[in-house]
C-alpha cells in the first residue's frame, strides 16, 4: 500500500511524503527519495558508460560534432524524436494541459505533424549536400548553399538564442530532482548541469545520439502508459467522460475545444498556428544536424516515418495533464507549487512509490536528450562556425589540418563547458517561468527566421543570397516584434489600423503566432527578393540538388 502526503517543507515547496507498508505491516526505509537517488545512480552510471563508449568512437572533429553515417533509421529515428520531444513535452505540455484543458491537447498532435512534414520536404538538400561538402552544423551548411560567408555567421549568432532553449531543458531537469530526490534548487540544477557536462564532453554527437535512442525507448514506454492512463480516465469513477465532467465542474473553459481564457488557445488561428510554427522546428542547429549520422540515403524516407511515429506518441504525453486536473484541481497553483509539477506529482499519486521515481527517470530522459543536442550543436558554433570557418582562414591560414581538427575538438570540448555554465545562470533566473514558453523563446525566433533560407531553400532553386539575408533578417525581426508586443495599437486609435494593432498586440503572448507571422514575412521576403536579385551560379545549384550517383 502506497499512500501520499502532500505539500509542505519549510520552503513552501511541494514535498512528498511516501510511506510503504509490507503484508507484514512493517514500515519499509525505502520511501520515495531513495528509490530516486538509486534509480539516478543507475541511470547515470547508464550514461556515463554510454559517454565512455562513445569517447572511443571520437577519432577526429567531425566525428564529435556530427557521427557522420553511423547509424541506421530505427535507432536514429528513436533518438530524433527522443531530441525532438524534450522537457518541454514532458513538463510543459501537461503543464498546459493543467492550466489551460481539452483546448491544449490541440498542441500534442499538430506540433509533431508539422515537425516531420517540415523535415520530410527538407531533408534530401541538407542531408544529401550536407554530406557532400561535409558540414558539420547547419550554419555551415547554409553557408555553403549560399556561398556566403556573412550567411553562416548570421546563422551562427542567431543560434545563440537557443541558449535559452537549454536553459528551458535545465529548469526541467531542476523540477525533478526537486520532487523527486527532495533537493532545494540550487543542488538540483547543479547535478542536472554535471551529468550533461560528463558525458556530452566525452562522446559529443555520438554520445548525444546513443544516449538519446536509449532514452527515446524509455521514453516511448512512457508516453505509452500516460496515453492509456488518461484515456481511461484512471482512477476517476466514470472513466473518460467523468474525467471530462471533473475538468467542466472546476472551469467551463477547461473542457472546451477552444479556450478564451488564454491567447494560446482562443481562437482557430491561435490551434493552426501550432502545425504551422513547429515546420522549420526538425531542422534547427541541435536537430538538423543528426540527419547527416543516417547511415544510407536510401533509409531517409524509412527514417521520416519512424521518426513521425514516436514523435506522435511522444506528443500525446500532454493528455497526463488532464488527469493531474482532476486528480489535484488548483493545487498546483498554490504558493511554492507550479503547473510544470503535474505529470512527476501525478506518478506519484497512482503508482507504488518504486515505480513513481523509475517513471521520474523516464522524463528525466526526455530533459536530457534535448539537451544533449543542444549542447552539441552549440558548441559547434564556436568551434566550427566561429572558429574553423572564421578565425583560422584569416589568421591561420597555414595550420596543419591533423594540428587544426585536434584543436578544433579541444575547443568543442571546452566550449561545451562554457555553453552549460551560461546556459546554468539563465535557468536559474527563468526558474518559475512553464518550460514550453522557455524554450519558445529560443526556437520562435530561428524557426522563422528559417522558414524562407532553409525550408524554402531547399525546396526552390530560385533562392538567392539576397532572398536568404533578407528572410532570414525579416522572419526574425517580426517574430521579435511580435512576441514582445512593440507595436502599441493606441498609437492608432481613430484609425483604420487600431483593428489590426490590437490583434497583434493581444497575439503577442503566443508564440507560435508570433512564428508563424514570422515564418510567413521570412517566405515572402526570400521569395520577392529573390526574384529581383542577382541568382547564384547555375554550377553550384547543380551540385547542391543533384543527387549523387550511388543514391
Amino acid at each position: 500500500l502506497v499512500y501520499i502526503k502532500t505539500w509542505f517543507t519549510s520552503k513552501s515547496r511541494i514535498s512528498i511524503k511516501a510511506t510503504n507498508m509490507v503484508e507484514s505491516g512493517e514500515e519499509v526505509t525505502m520511501n520515495l527519495t531513495e528509490w530516486s537517488w538509486l534509480f539516478l545512480a543507475l541511470y547515470i552510471a547508464l550514461m556515463v558508460g554510454i559517454g565512455l563508449y562513445a569517447q572511443r568512437k571520437i577519432k577526429h572533429a567531425d566525428d564529435f560534432a556530427t557521427a557522420r553515417g553511423a547509424y541506421g533509421p530505427f535507432f536514429l529515428a528513436l533518438a530524433f524524436a527522443a531530441s525532438t520531444a524534450s522537457g518541454a513535452t514532458f513538463l510543459g505540455s501537461p503543464a498546459l494541459s493543467y492550466e489551460w484543458g481539452l483546448a491544449a491537447n490541440w498542441g500534442n498532435f499538430l506540433y509533431p505533424i508539422g515537425v516531420y512534414v517540415g523535415i520530410l520536404i527538407s531533408m534530401r538538400l541538407i542531408a544529401t549536400s550536407g554530406n557532400r561538402f561535409g558540414n558539420r552544423s547547419i550554419p555551415e551548411y547554409l553557408g555553403d548553399r549560399y556561398q556566403s560567408e556573412f550567411m553562416r555567421l548570421a546563422v551562427s549568432l542567431l543560434s545563440l538564442v537557443l541558449f535559452f532553449y537549454l536553459a528551458g531543458q535545465l529548469v526541467s531537469g531542476v523540477v525533478m530532482f526537486e520532487i523527486m530526490l527532495g533537493l532545494n534548487a540550487e543542488w538540483a540544477l547543479g547535478i542536472t548541469t554535471l551529468v550533461l557536462l560528463f558525458y556530452v564532453v566525452l562522446g559529443g554527437a555520438h554520445a548525444d545520439i546513443l544516449t538519446d535512442g536509449f532514452q527515446g525507448a524509455l521514453m516511448l514506454v512512457l508516453a505509452v502508459l500516460v496515453i492509456v492512463l488518461t484515456l481511461m480516465g484512471y482512477g476517476i469513477d466514470g472513466g473518460l467522460f467523468a474525467l471530462v465532467d471533473n475538468l467542466e465542474a472546476q472551469d467551463p473553459n477547461l473542457a472546451t475545444a477552444l479556450n478564451p481564457s488564454t491567447p494560446l488557445y482562443h481562437s482557430w488561428w491561435s490551434i493552426f498556428v501550432i502545425a504551422f510554427a513547429h515546420m522549420p522546428l526538425g531542422l534547427l542547429p541541435h536537430l538538423g544536424n543528426k540527419l547527416w549520422a543516417l547511415d544510407s540515403t536510401q533509409d531517409r524516407f524509412q527514417f521520416v516515418k519512424l521518426a513521425a511515429l514516436f514523435g506522435l506518441m511522444l506528443g500525446m504525453l500532454g493528455l497526463g495533464g488532464l488527469l493531474a486536473r482532476a486528480y489535484f484541481g488548483d493545487a498546483l497553483y498554490a504558493e511554492g507549487a507550479n503547473p510544470n509539477q503535474a505529470l512527476p506529482l501525478l506518478f506519484i499519486e497512482i503508482f507504488p512509490t518504486w515505480l513513481a521515481a523509475l517513471i521520474g527517470i523516464g522524463v528525466l530522459s526526455a530533459v536530457m536528450s534535448t539537451a544533449d543536442g543542444l549542447v552539441v550543436s552549440s558548441s559547434q558554433i564556436i568551434a566550427n562556425d566561429l572558429y574553423r570557418r572564421t578565425f583560422v582562414p584569416m589568421f591561420h591560414p597555414d595550420i596543419d589540418p591533423e594540428r587544426l581538427d585536434r584543436r578544433i575538438l579541444l575547443i568543442s570540448r571546452v566550449s561545451t563547458v562554457a555553453v552549460l555554465l551560461i546556459c546554468m545562470i539563465m535557468a536559474w533566473s527563468l526558474m518559475d517561468v512553464n518550460v514550453s514558453l522557455i524554450v519558445w523563446i529560443g526556437v520562435g525566433g530561428m524557426m522563422a527566421a528559417f522558414a524562407g533560407p532553409l525550408v524554402v531553400g531547399a525546396l526552390w532553386r530560385g533562392v538567392t543570397l539576397a532572398g536568404a539575408i533578407a528572410g532570414l533578417l525579416g522572419g526574425f525581426a517580426v517574430f521579435i516584434v511580435a512576441h514582445a508586443q512593440l507595436i502599441n495599437p493606441q498609437w492608432f486609435v481613430g484609425t483604420f489600423a487600431h483593428g489590426p494593432a490590437l490583434w497583434l498586440y493581444e497575439e503577442g503572448p503566443n508564440p507560435y503566432s508570433c512564428a508563424v507571422m514570422g515564418e510567413i514575412a521570412s517566405v515572402l521576403l526570400t521569395v520577392f527578393v529573390s526574384k529581383v536579385s542577382k541568382p547564384l551560379p547555375k554550377a553550384h545549384l547543380d551540385l547542391m540538388f543533384n543527387e549523387p550517383a550511388d543514391a
